[in-house]
């Protein structure tokens, strides 16, 4: 019987230190992957830092020449592997550092599951290890998980980090979309699979996701020189809500509302560049439609 065969995919742009925990977390994984390093074509010196890395073939180097953030990398590099001879890729954040049994788990959970799944996903911890916010998954559309204690639990939405997919399931249901550039592409296309297939949460499958803060994306607290790519998060959001329909919508303009007033009373600068991305976000997302790319 042959060895199943796992490509883990890491997406970077200027985190070459991050970028090199996790590549040293994941040579250190007891189920060994194939390990692919997608470039969003970093500025910071990043081929260079891992140099010996790639000189020694411990990883697979690929600059994409542009950034194309986030969705794009991610689509990139499962393109690229799903047409190689693998039966999984394993896709993460560059900041995500994989416990030395995480892949190990995956793999068991894939027996246990008799391979009759969409994804698995990882339980992510943040630096202090307590759940890191970001990443908890949804048993629903509109509902996290909120009890970890059973070794597989079913969910509907996972982040991409530290996400488990078989190719098979790729190869039916396409790419993710990479016009989402950053955010709501590893919802949109987590709820694609389970919209198809039952899929998990293997709660012994841990990782360490590396952020600064243990919060989630927060348009009325955050920097001023970040607030201009909110836009994409609200066009994406709605994208992904209206294909939800009714239920979708009134979800959407719920948290729309509770939007707007978190910048009215919370934020301390710049409330009507917020709430104008806001808008003009959401504006956007009514004719934004991009197409699923699929593996010929």
């Amino acid at each position: 019987m042959r060895k199943q065969q796992v490509a883990a995919i890491v997406v970077t742009y200027n985190r070459k230190k991050l970028l090199k925990e996790c590549i040293k977390s994941l040579l250190e994984q007891t189920a060994k992957p194939d390990i692919y390093i997608i470039d969003n074509n970093s500025t910071d010196g990043t081929v260079n830092y891992i140099a010996k890395y790639i000189d020694d073939n411990s990883i697979n180097y690929v600059n994409t020449g542009k950034n194309l953030g986030g969705a794009g990398g991610f689509q990139y590099g499962i393109k690229m592997v799903a047409q190689k001879d693998y039966d999984f890729v394993w896709i993460m954040d560059d900041d995500c550092i994989p416990t030395k049994n995480a892949l190990n788990e995956f793999l068991k959970a894939d027996i246990k599951l008799n391979h009759d799944y969409g994804f698995l996903s990882s339980k992510t911890l943040w630096t202090d290890n307590t759940l890191c916010t970001m990443n908890i998954q949804r048993r629903t559309l509109t509902k996290n998980v909120s009890d970890f204690s059973s070794e597989l639990i079913p969910v509907t939405l996972a982040s991409f980090v530290s996400l488990f997919v078989p190719v098979s399931v790729i190869k039916k249901v396409g790419l993710p979309i990479k016009e989402f550039f950053i955010w709501t592409d590893d919802w949109e296309y987590t709820r694609r699979i389970s919209s198809k297939y039952e899929c998990y949460v293997v709660t012994n499958s841990i990782v360490v996701h590396k952020t600064k803060t243990n919060v989630g994306a927060n348009i009325a607290t955050d920097v001023p020189e970040r607030i201009e790519r909110y836009r994409y998060l609200y066009r994406n959001d709605f994208f992904f809500y209206r294909k939800e329909g009714l239920k979708g919508y009134g979800y959407e303009f719920l948290r729309l509302n509770d939007h707007m007033i978190r910048v009215l009373f919370k934020a301390k600068n710049n409330k009507r560049k917020r709430l104008k991305m806001i808008f003009k976000g959401t504006i956007e997302g009514l004719r934004f439609n991009p197409s699923i790319e699929y593996i010929k």
